[in-house]
């Protein structure tokens, strides 16, 4: 296990956008992590609960359907909040947290509502990284439907997703085998999560999002915190010069085709719209009964408005 000792995880740093653990002791020295089945493998450690890395959720997706032909993106869990039992940087209890958030919300313009801090609060992330780990066990692509599921709970929903009853709910709503997913949550998963663990400390990964861009050969780009789509873009040109962007299909329902939910920023750095005329054309496709919406304390998430497409099927992450 990770400790933490002078930092606090949850206190993201909004200028770096980094939420950071103690350092880890060992540094990157492991050339493991080359590409296989495509040309650049990029390796995510991050968290259900890190609000920085549902900042980079747009620079993100963007890159899978610009790219997507060129990378594998494996994710690994970090252990972001294992406990409350420390006090440092600025935040001893829950409640702290509330505030933070909401900052952040505002700073990355993605919707996060940080009352879930002051009216069900979490007690660790650990429970959701085990479900993810337990997904994984079944299907990748429903892996990370649930984990998109999960934080838009936590951060637009307001729920405790440390809870069992809360991760089963996401869990049958991606479409898992419950009685497999309750099984390795409680088995294999956790195990699994501690190789994750481990792998970041021996990666001398200290905070998320860290991202390593890795060629076939082993040759590595590290990009550290949440930052603009050019820097997550050109740590991939670097690794592959020859790569070649896919234009995107800015249409609604093109978008909407590929993703069941965006908030309106995802939806502005997809399409290229200006940010300041995003909601107004996401609105009329409501009122004109194509979406749906949910509004939250510090955003929205706009839906398709017809029945989606079961996970896995079609749908990116």
């Amino acid at each position: 296990m990770i400790e933490i000792k002078n930092s606090n995880p949850l206190l993201c740093d909004i200028e770096t956008g980094m939420c950071e653990i103690d350092d880890a002791s060992v540094k990157l020295e492991d050339t493991s992590i080359a590409a296989a089945d495509k040309l650049v493998k990029i390796i995510y450690f991050t968290d259900p609960i890190c609000s920085s890395c549902w900042g980079i959720e747009p620079q993100l997706r963007k890159l899978k359907l610009e790219y997507g032909e060129y990378i594998q993106v494996e994710y690994r869990m970090g252990g972001l909040l294992p406990d409350w039992n420390y006090n440092s940087g600025g935040i001893s209890k829950p409640s702290d947290v509330a505030p933070h958030w909401d900052e952040v919300s505002e700073h990355y313009d993605m919707p996060i509502d940080g009352d879930v801090w002051l009216e069900d609060p979490l007690h660790s992330s650990y429970p959701p990284s085990i479900a993810f780990k337990a997904a994984q066990l079944q299907d990748e692509g429903k892996a990370l439907h649930l984990l998109r599921e999960l934080r838009e709970m936590v951060f637009l929903k307001k729920i405790n997703i440390a809870k069992w009853e809360n991760l089963a709910v996401a869990a049958k709503a991606v479409g898992l085998d419950m009685e497999a997913f309750e099984r390795d949550s409680n088995g294999n998963a956790e195990a699994l999560f501690k190789e994750d663990l481990n792998f970041a400390a021996s990666l001398g990964v200290r905070g998320f999002p860290t991202m390593f861009f890795a060629d076939q050969e082993g040759n590595q780009e590290k990009v550290y915190g949440t930052k603009p789509y050019s820097v997550y873009e050109s740590a991939l040109l670097k690794q592959l010069p020859d790569a070649v962007k896919k234009d995107i299909d800015p249409t609604w329902k093109n978008l909407f085709g590929k993703y069941k939910t965006l908030t309106s920023k995802e939806f502005s750095e997809l399409s290229q719209t200006p940010r300041n005329e995003t909601d107004a054309i996401l609105q009329k496709l409501v009122d004109e009964g194509n979406l749906t919406k949910l509004v939250s304390k510090n955003g929205v998430l706009w839906m398709r408005g017809i029945t989606p497409q079961p996970p896995g099927r079609g749908l990116f992450v």
